[in-house]
């Protein structure tokens, strides 16, 4: 049975420096920010407001969202309970685990969500339908 639960979401912060001369901040993400090695990076833009993404959960892979620009919500939901975090700053990470689904939805315009994942594409990793998340998450 995968125990995963929302208790296992967590907001990271991303370290920001200011610029002292108030040209801009700048945000880094090294090793020791994310608790895995990131192995793909992926970004969503131009997704429409009414529009949603995601709609599925994984087996394995463990995930972190940063909105870059403007914001979004992410609908968290494992199997019992269900979360709705809205991410508006590019100094903070939702770092989602295996066996959590997920959908993004309410993007603003300009909304730019930045996905930093612990392994490389693999269809057999996802699971798309709901029903079939709450058969893994009661097996």
């Amino acid at each position: 049975m995968n125990r995963t639960t929302l208790e296992n979401i967590q907001l990271i912060d991303i370290p920001k420096i200011s610029d002292p001369d108030g040209r801009g901040n700048l945000s880094v993400i090294e090793k020791d920010i994310i608790p895995f090695e990131i192995q793909r990076v992926y970004y969503l833009y131009d997704v429409p407001s009414n529009s949603t993404r995601g709609g599925h959960a994984h087996i394995e892979l463990i995930q972190c969202l940063i909105a870059l620009s403007g914001s979004f919500d992410v609908v968290l939901d494992d199997g019992k309970n269900k979360k709705v975090v809205t991410l508006n700053r590019p100094d903070i990470g939702l770092l989602i685990p295996t066996g959590i689904w997920r959908e993004l939805e309410n993007f603003s315009s300009g909304g730019v969500c930045l996905s930093l994942v612990s392994d490389v594409y693999k269809e057999e990793d996802y699971i798309r339908e709901y029903g079939d998340f709450l058969s893994f998450k009661n097996a």
